[in-house]
């Protein structure tokens, strides 16, 4: 196979080069085709599993085009600014995300910020954000483009990328770790936890230590082989598998048992993967495998970089496809431990939170006990990127379900049958299994040409080079500049999410119902914009059920703003004289169509104007008599069934309501054609 000459790299640039030879190397990854036998799961036979260290979403793809990123239109209302992308330092400053930029300064070699427990309960605010910058330094709002990351953004353009996966807690890497191992973090205490810092992160006296069942544990009981692939004495304290009593123990009294074999030994050396490439060569590849990088390729801020841990990805990836076969049947999910302290602007699925009076702040079809810590809940956390590596995963797709750590090792389940029961009811509903990121039906519908990758050598030269350049301390020139993100689409997943908020609206306050049609949980977050200071509302459906709300009029009015998965949003605004007027949207199977339904209980007509906000600029006004209903269709099909509306009536002013997101009819789709364009309507 083919390499640029080095004479050639250092012409053209390492930045430059990174990215021609990650994505040219990615073409040849992606041509491998999937061994498709029985067209489900089971032709799954290995499932890798690479977690890295400290990394939020919108801080390595808030400019990726298709992404929930730097475009999104329906983000968390603030108080005193403008979006929720204007956080503020303990001097009340405004911060706006500003780029680590390679051309002018260390962007590789970035500081780290704050990411223990307190620092993220007190920076998520109970949903509210508004002080990220306080809690976590102001270079939490820093962030890259592809130009840094080049391997990240071509491993995202040959296959599938999450763009709704959270860390496990609001916290550091141990405890989020844990629930990737485990499932759980043991809220109730009955085994060492619950644990929220990184504590027993690394081999210690057996009489220490957690003392419930790992994942590893459960595998190993149920006969499915596994591994992990570390070297011990350079693992970054990554392997939470060592933090328990039963690895302790193996580890010290029986150093031939499975558990000290498989789970606490080095089983890879000098920082080479040739201890994983050897397995997949000769046949020894486990059904399960999880891989712990070195300290200088972990990815984490200031002691590792993008570039270095794009090239341990690629090696992964390298070490899996030495034998084409064995890729042709495997799974590799790289992800993040957690997003260190850098700033990410979705709201994490959590239960509701506690007001400063004690009372819950929404509701929860379920027992969510398990979720709760005196301080808060504990998750799940921000959101950290999620690549699905695989011949059954090819092709660019974004996938927007909601995720978290356990996810993983609830596909695990699907496809071993090997049951977690530490998984709470709650994430258990609210969060998927990743099975929705594959194709195992059709997989082999694409491929791409081969080229050439890159060296260590290279990636050291980019390393080396940027470390000459001055630290990004924080904003070049000032408070920042709202970044924009590529405008265009991304094929999108079909996901199973069917539900719909209903208002009702009285004299004296206004009552939301939030139904779930769909067989997934979902988790809607309301925030009063008359109270911008309250903590928003939670209420977490299970799939089927539904739950309600109330609120009282404010000065005579209400403004609620609703966000859901997928990019769901409502908004209902008015006040106590518009009570008598009502819209809501359905959809038309049949001819992909948006039906707007405007209701007029009042005793006189009353003038409805519907528009479009996206998509097209459609505006249509409609009179609906007195104790008159009436309906109006609106084309989705071109738009791949995104939809962005808005409701008022001419004789109440204040009456606005607005309807957003994707309507889902299990086909695929694209993701939302106006990302990365200004909204104009607030």
């Amino acid at each position: 196979m083919g390499r640029f000459h080095r004479r050639s790299f250092l012409q053209m640039g390492g930045a430059t080069v990174a990215a021609t030879f990650a994505q040219t190397f990615l073409r040849e990854v992606a041509a491998i085709a999937a061994q498709s036998e029985s067209r489900t799961i089971a032709d799954v036979k290995h499932v890798v599993i690479l977690h890295q260290e400290n990394r939020s979403f919108d801080h390595y793809f808030g400019t990726f085009r298709g992404v929930r990123g730097f475009g999104d239109r329906f983000t968390i209302p603030q108080a005193n600014a403008p979006t929720v992308w204007h956080q503020r330092n303990a001097d009340g400053e405004i911060l706006l995300p500003y780029r680590l930029d390679s051309n002018v300064g260390n962007a590789q070699r970035s500081p780290g910020t704050p990411h223990g427990w307190i620092d993220g309960q007190l920076a998520w605010n109970r949903g509210c954000f508004g002080r990220w910058p306080q809690y976590k330094t102001p270079q939490s709002m820093a962030h890259y483009t592809a130009q840094e990351a080049p391997f990240q953004f071509a491993l995202a353009e040959a296959f599938t990328l999450c763009d709704a996966y959270h860390c496990s807690i609001l916290s550091c890497t141990t405890p989020n770790r844990l629930f990737a191992f485990t499932g759980t973090n043991d809220p109730f205490g009955k085994g060492g936890g619950p644990a929220i810092d990184n504590t027993n992160d690394q081999l210690g006296p057996i009489e220490e230590g957690y003392r419930w069942t790992t994942y590893a544990e459960r595998l190993q009981a149920a006969g499915v082989s596994w591994k992990v692939y570390q070297d011990v004495a350079d693992n970054f304290e990554d392997n939470p598998l060592l933090g328990f009593r039963t690895f302790r123990e193996a580890a010290a009294n029986a150093p031939d048992s499975p558990l000290a074999r498989l789970g606490a030994s080095s089983t890879l050396t000098n920082k080479s993967l040739e201890g994983l490439r050897r397995d997949v060569t000769s046949g020894a590849l486990p059904q399960v495998s999880w891989i712990v990088a070195p300290a200088d390729y972990s990815e984490h801020p200031s002691t590792s970089c993008p570039a270095q841990g794009g090239y341990y990805t690629q090696q992964v990836i390298e070490a899996l496809t030495a034998d084409p076969e064995v890729w042709s049947k495997t799974v590799l999910f790289v992800t993040y431990d957690e997003n260190d302290g850098f700033f990410d602007h979705m709201p994490p699925p959590c239960p509701p939170s506690y007001d400063d009076n004690g009372v819950l702040a929404g509701a929860s079809t379920l027992d969510d006990a398990s979720e709760r810590h005196p301080f808060g809940p504990f998750g799940p956390g921000m959101r950290v990127p999620m690549f699905v590596v695989s011949p059954f995963s090819r092709g660019g797709w974004i996938n927007s379900q909601s995720f978290d750590h356990t996810s993983i090792i609830r596909f695990l389940e699907a496809r071993f049958g090997v049951i977690e029961p530490n998984i709470s009811p709650f994430r258990r509903a609210m969060n998927g299994d990743l099975t929705s990121a594959f194709d195992f039906v059709t997989p082999n519908t694409r491929s791409l040409p081969t080229f050439a990758r890159l060296t260590r050598d290279d990636v050291d030269r980019i390393r080396d080079g940027q470390e000459q350049l001055r630290p990004i301390d924080g904003p070049l020139g000032g408070a920042g500049i709202m970044p924009q993100q590529e405008r265009g689409v991304r094929p999108s997943r079909a996901l199973d999410y069917k539900f719909e908020v209903v208002s009702r609206v009285a004299s004296d306050g206004v009552a939301l119902d939030f139904v779930n049609r769909c067989g997934l949980g979902a988790v809607f977050h309301v925030y009063d914009r008359k109270q911008p200071e309250e903590i928003p509302r939670r209420y977490a459906v299970e799939a089927t059920k539904q739950l309600s709300g109330t609120w009282p009029l404010t000065g005579g009015a209400y403004d609620l703003w609703v966000l859901g998965p997928n990019g769901f949003h409502r908004r209902y605004e008015g006040a106590s004289d518009s009570a008598a007027l009502e819209a809501s949207v359905d959809y038309d199977a049949s001819n992909d169509a948006i039906i707007v339904c405007l209701k007029n209980t009042s005793n006189t007509a009353k003038t409805f104007i519907v528009s479009t906000n996206a998509y097209s600029a459609e505006s249509s006004r409609i009179a609906v008599d007195a104790h008159g209903e009436r309906t109006v269709s609106l084309d989705i099909a071109s738009s791949g069934r995104w939809y962005d509306l808005t409701v008022h009536v001419d004789e109440s002013k204040q009456f606005h309501r607005r309807f957003a997101g994707r309507w889902e009819n299990g086909k695929h789709s694209t993701t939302d054609p106006a990302f990365g364009f200004i909204d104009a309507v607030s």
